[in-house]
Formats: C-alpha cells, sequence, structure tokens
C-alpha cells in the first residue's frame, strides 16, 4: 500500500518504525552534492520544481529545514524573498524528491521547525511529487510530536488523495497505537474510503482486496492493541470498508472477509472475540473447517478457531445486538462522545466495550 524508498526522503516501508537520529549540525556543515548526483538533481528540479534551476539556486531555507537549523529558519524568513519561497517545492542538499520546507522538517522529525514554519506561512496539506503530505512522512517516520503539531495546524487526518496510502494505515501497519489515537482524535476515517486512488469515470471502485483495510493490515503484523483501537473507533468489522464489496472477487483470494483474514493469519483469540463483540458476521466466512491446503503455511489457532466455531452455531446475545445497533445509529464520528453521554458509568463501559478484560 505504501510506496518504499529512502529514510530521507520520508517513504520507509520497514515493518517497524524508524530510529533514525538526526545531528545537531548547522546548513554550513552540509557536504556539497558529487558531480553525478548534481546531474540527476538537476533533472529533478528541471521536471518537478516550482520554479526554473536558474531560480531555485539558494537552498538555505530548505537546508535548515532538514538539519533542524531553527535559527537560520527565523533569520531567513525575516527576508521578503524567503518568506515568498516558505511553500516552494525543490530538490535541497541531500534530498531527491523536490519537497517544500514544511515537508523536509517533517521528515526529519525536527517538531520546533514544523511549528515555526506553520506560524510563518506554510500550508501544511501541500502535497509532493509523489502525493505525499508533511503529515504522512511525519507518520512514516515515526514523529509523534510532528504529527500533534501537523493535526492541531489543521493537516488532513486522512492525508492526500493523490497518494495511495494514508496516515491511519500506516500507523496501524507499524503499530504505531500512539499515532494511530492521535489520528483517530483528529477524525481519520478509520475505514477505507472507497474514492480512494484512481478509478474509471462514473464508476465506484469496488472493494477486491481486504489488503487495503487498515483492521487488515493491524492484524495481518498482529498488533492488536492498532486492531483493538480502530474497531472502537467504530471500523467496520466485516469489511472495513465504506464502498461497494466484489464479494466474487474476495472468494477468489486468500480471505473472504476479515474474520476470514483473522484466522488464516493465525491470529490470537483476542482478535476473533473483537470482530465478533463489534457485529462482525461469522456466516461470511465460506468454511467452517480449515482445509490445510487452502491455508497456506499458517496454522490457525486453535482456540480462535473454537470460538469462532462456535459463533456459527448459535445466534448473538440480545444485549450484544442491541450495543451493535445503537452504535451504528450513533455513528463512528460520534461514538468520542460516549463517556459525556449523561449516562450511568456501566452503560456507557457496556457500549465503548470496556466492560470485558482488558487485552494483555
Amino acid at each position: 500500500m505504501a510506496d518504499g524508498g529512502n529514510v530521507v526522503e520520508g517513504e520507509v516501508d520497514d515493518d517497524e518504525p524508524p530510529t533514525m537520529t538526526y545531528p545537531l549540525i548547522t546548513v554550513s556543515d552540509l557536504p556539497s552534492s558529487s558531480t553525478a548526483g548534481r546531474n540527476l538533481k538537476e533533472w529533478l528540479q528541471e521536471q518537478f520544481c516550482d520554479k526554473p534551476l536558474e531560480q531555485c539556486e539558494d537552498m538555505r531555507l530548505h537546508n535548515a529545514a532538514y538539519v533542524g537549523d531553527l535559527d537560520t529558519i527565523k533569520s531567513l524568513l525575516q527576508e521578503d524573498s524567503f518568506k515568498q519561497r516558505i511553500n516552494e517545492k525543490s530538490v535541497w542538499c541531500c534530498g531527491w524528491l523536490p519537497c517544500t520546507p514544511l515537508r523536509i522538517a517533517a521528515t526529519a522529525g525536527h517538531g520546533n521547525c514544523v511549528d515555526y514554519l506553520i506560524n510563518h506561512g506554510a500550508e501544511v496539506d501541500l502535497v509532493d511529487v509523489k502525493g505525499q503530505t508533511a503529515l504522512y512522512v511525519a507518520v512514516v517516520n515515526g514523529h509523534l510530536d510532528c504529527v500533534r503539531i501537523l493535526l492541531e495546524a489543521g493537516a488532513d487526518p486522512n492525508g492526500s488523495r493523490h497518494h495511495r496510502s494514508t496516515p491511519l494505515y500506516h500507523a496501524a501497519r507499524v503499530g504505531r497505537v500512539d499515532i494511530l489515537q492521535e489520528l483517530i482524535r483528529f477524525k481519520a476515517d478509520v475505514d477505507v474510503d472507497h474514492q480512494l486512488g484512481p478509478r474509471p469515470l462514473f464508476s465506484a471502485r469496488t472493494l477486491s482486496t481486504l489488503v487495503v483495510c487498515p483492521l487488515y493490515i493491524s492484524a495481518a503484523y498482529h498488533h492488536l492493541h492498532c486492531f483493538r483501537l480502530l474497531l472502537e473507533a467504530g471500523a467496520n468489522p466485516d469489511y472495513n470498508y465504506t464502498g461497494p464489496v466484489s464479494r466474487e472477487a474476495l472468494n477468489r483470494g486468500l480471505a473472504s472477509c476479515l474474520l476470514d483474514a483473522v484466522l488464516r493469519h493465525g491470529c490470537e483469540p483476542a482478535f476473533v472475540r473483537l470482530l465478533l463483540e463489534h457485529g462482525a458476521d461469522p456466516l461470511l466466512v465460506p468454511w467452517e473447517e480449515p482445509d490445510p491446503d487452502a491455508m497456506g503455511r499458517v496454522r490457525v489457532n486453535p482456540e480462535a478457531l473454537n470460538i469462532y466455531q462456535e459463533a456459527r452455531k448459535r445466534p448473538n446475545r440480545l444485549t450484544d445486538l442491541c450495543r451493535v445497533a445503537i452504535r451504528q445509529v450513533m455513528g463512528k464520528h460520534r461514538l468520542r462522545h460516549i463517556s459525556s453521554l449523561p449516562l450511568p458509568d456501566s452503560i456507557k463501559n457496556f457500549l465503548l466495550h470496556r466492560d470485558f478484560c482488558s487485552l494483555s
């Protein structure tokens, strides 16, 4: 879902959040580009930057954002020429993608620079040539402080429609519960937007693979707390999707619904319980006994399998059906207000799925 690439460019695709740290250096300490590198940078500059090459030679603002040199940023932004360039996309000293100073600072994790640039006119939702926003690269590089600053400044928590991934999807994939909580707090959509990505004119994009679902990716990497957080925030427990679903296409793939996927990935019983408690339909799974040849190398968790099989045999409890119905009527964007309702704590905890033992 998310594109891979160099850490400096903000497009890591590792299984764990990057732990890269940046030295405290200033613009004057930066190395010059090699001849070979300069030729490629010049081509990128000509193709994708906001201004011709001859007008973009002074990259001090972009370079200062990269190294976190706030003093230089403050000094430069006192000049009108640099004030006018605060949203300019350009190739800087150590980068290859043309980016704005804000995008560069967010990639490197310099929260003080991100905050200062925003307060002096930097646009928070500008995208680079790959459709990535400053918020997206801050999430990809695991910079929680930058994520908070950008969200509080009004950054779109869903990223950009021009990019095939979202901040929330990436946070769910790498298991960053803290970042996921911030995105949800600022109303990031926990379901897949059916308009995300290219689609034929006048036709709805249908779900034909579960890989695009945040719930699926959190289960595939066995991030239980992310999985639970998404469900508590109102994620659809069957398809985690807001548009039309192609069940025929899913049946030809590896899993027909999220419950099927959780079983096939050998997830622990808590994943199955959570899906069922939040209203997942066990009858959407097209088998009752697993076929070893169809399951691949992963062995279905025996306890999780037993919970699923029991759910197929008996109807849901009336209390569980009532809770699911009430939460659906409220809508996922109102669920955060349950805690403030004039109701007994026992009822609020019931609606918030907090009447069960906490997950380990």
